[in-house]
């Protein structure tokens, strides 16, 4: 989604226009990667087949540049991935999902125990 081509552009991008005037983030900018399509990285293709998707269908897919689509594809940015204590994903929030209310979910994964607990909710992972 992000227009910069690499990290470069886009931390020229923070700094000079949006918010601009000389704003520096502090935190490090990583290489752009693909999270759906042919050239998706491995993690992206791991996390999206281990949870389902938050929802159906694609929308518009004129405005999509890659192929081939799949109902696992993250649908825009800002979606997030719960992984447990073991490195496995456990659950999958929509972007829509406000970050703040993922404490209830944190909270829950921390008291669970280390086995993948059963799916309870439509967003649980495998």
């Amino acid at each position: 989604q992000e227009q910069g081509a690499n990290a470069t552009e886009i931390w020229n991008g923070i700094k000079y226009v949006r918010p601009g005037h000389g704003f520096e983030p502090n935190f490090q900018l990583f290489a752009k990667i693909e999270a759906n399509g042919e050239h998706e990285v491995p993690l992206y293709t791991y996390l999206k087949k281990m949870c389902p998707s938050t929802r159906d269908g694609h929308g518009e897919t004129k405005n999509l540049h890659y192929f081939p689509l799949k109902s696992t594809d993250l649908r825009w940015n800002f979606e997030k991935f719960l992984i447990d204590r073991s490195g496995r994903p456990w659950r999958r929030f929509d972007p829509t999902f406000n970050p703040m209310d993922m404490w209830t979910h944190v909270e829950e994964l921390v008291a669970a125990p280390t086995a993948v607990p059963g799916r309870k909710h439509i967003h649980d992972c495998l």
